[in-house]
């Protein structure tokens, strides 16, 4: 016979977990990731019902006795869905200029699962802390890590009209700046053309002023045709 209350409780569980893992879900959206609203709402809700099914198949073998050749692991479907959820986390991290994006996006998708099986397993509450906790680290943190310094790999490429190689002087200049750090230094020289082009990797902070920086390479290098500055990749 149907059993109307049971049927309840499990769609209020795969709604709840559809709740919290939305909220997750919704932050990853505003800011663009492609792992957003609706893939965090399906995993968390995944992970629920994986996690009831567990539960459900230690009631279906729970009439065996120990002279029964079924053994019976309600954790092993859970422990499987959180590692499953690397594939769908590594598919989420990308490896750009000066940095790997998307771990945090991996990281939401991962608690989801927790926040999922959490659910199934009938422990609400922590769950909710844990959905409202990670909302809150999501829109506030973002925000106050620009309050910390932090190193940032830069390219700088200078080219010059000229065969004289003003390298010392260059150097020299960046070397007043405490907060520039020459660590590479590539050298290009066109013979035909009669023109010269170096290329700096420099780790400096983010609140490094480059303006200042061009305009006096602009006064003291003579023959200067080229001023360029890119993120590098992380060292």
């Amino acid at each position: 016979m149907f059993d109307w209350y049971e049927s309840s409780v499990w769609l209020g569980k795969l709604l709840l977990a559809a709740l919290l893992g939305g909220a997750v879900g919704f932050e990853r959206e505003t800011h663009g990731q492609a792992a957003g609203l609706r893939t965090n709402l399906l995993v968390t809700m995944g992970s629920c019902l994986m996690m009831m099914l567990s539960l459900h198949i230690e009631e279906l073998f729970s009439g065996l006795d120990a002279t029964s050749s079924v053994r019976v692991d309600p954790a092993r479907i859970a422990s499987y869905a959180v590692a499953g959820m690397g594939f769908l986390g590594g598919g989420a991290i990308l490896k750009g200029k000066g940095s790997v994006r998307g771990l945090t996006t991996a990281a939401s998708l991962w608690l989801n699962t927790g926040i999922g099986l959490a659910i199934g397993a009938n422990y609400f509450l922590p769950a909710v802390y844990a959905s409202l906790i990670s909302v809150a680290i999501l829109y506030n943190l973002r925000f106050m890590k620009h309050l910390f310094p932090h190193d940032v790999p830069t390219i700088l490429t200078i080219g010059c009209s000229t065969t004289e190689k003003p390298l010392n002087r260059i150097k020299k200049i960046l070397s007043e700046y405490k907060e520039l750090d020459i660590t590479f230094l590539n050298y290009h020289l066109d013979l035909q053309a009669g023109k010269v082009r170096y290329r700096f990797r420099i780790s400096c902070k983010k609140s490094v002023r480059f303006g200042i920086i061009i305009d006096r390479l602009k006064r003291e290098i003579d023959d200067l045709n080229m001023i360029a500055w890119e993120e590098g990749d992380v060292p």
